[in-house]
């Protein structure tokens, strides 16, 4: 079994998270953003070995770490993956009808073109590691965690300044078959990765009149 590196060393003793770092932590939250429109300048390879270092802590079922990256660089293969997203963008867009169609129609939804570094996510949903603990009568926790790494890469990433976009508007068995992994894997998700080229707080999708955050799901069921 592969070691796990030690790049990120942790402190022996339990931290203090005093109230200056629980206010930064609540700011990186609030502008860890989905970002579409990217720098084309390079990302340093030691900088994204570190944010997967770091990825490594992330929460997983069993300490079953099911993550399989795939760092997609060839520009082959990139055009596979836009030409995929391309013919799912034009299948999406069909199911709207009037303002909504041509609100949609104007709206960024990837950035493919420039992001300098592009990852494939995929769950190997075969690992023995974790001997099935927590996941036998819940399978897909195994995807639950590459989601839950995807967030704690993500936020590292926004804490050194790095944007990330999530690109869900593919056809996985075609991006799967493209990519040529294991069959066990299955695909969880399409990372841009790069330098945003502006900073918001608030959402594309916000700032674009298309979905404005509610409080729909900040309600508790009291049982």
């Amino acid at each position: 079994m592969t070691e796990p590196r030690n790049n990120a060393p942790l402190n022996a003793e339990p931290p203090v998270f005093d109230a200056a770092f629980q206010q930064k932590f609540a700011e990186l939250i609030a502008w860890r953003r989905d970002v579409r429109r990217f720098r084309p300048d390079a990302v340093d390879p030691a900088l994204i070995e570190h944010l997967l270092d770091l990825a490594q802590l992330a929460p997983s079922v069993g300490n079953s770490q099911p993550w399989r990256w795939v760092s997609v660089d060839s520009a082959a293969m990139r055009v596979k993956i836009r030409e995929n997203f391309i013919r799912c963008n034009e299948s999406a867009a069909s199911a709207y009808q009037g303002e909504r169609a041509a609100q949609y129609a104007q709206l960024k939804l990837e950035g493919m073109d420039v992001a300098p570094r592009q990852f494939a996510l995929f769950c190997d949903r075969a690992t023995p590691q974790g001997l099935g603990v927590g996941r036998q009568t819940m399978p897909e926790a195994l995807d639950y965690s590459v989601v839950a790494m995807i967030e704690t890469f993500w936020l590292a990433a926004r804490a050194l300044g790095l944007g990330v976009g999530w690109v869900s508007i593919l056809d996985p068995e075609a991006a799967t078959a493209a990519l040529e992994v294991p069959a066990e894997w299955k695909f969880i998700a399409y990372l841009c990765v790069g330098w945003p080229v502006e900073e918001h707080v608030d959402p594309e999708l916000v700032r674009f009149n298309w979905q404005n955050r509610t409080s729909v799901g900040r309600g508790v069921l009291y049982r």
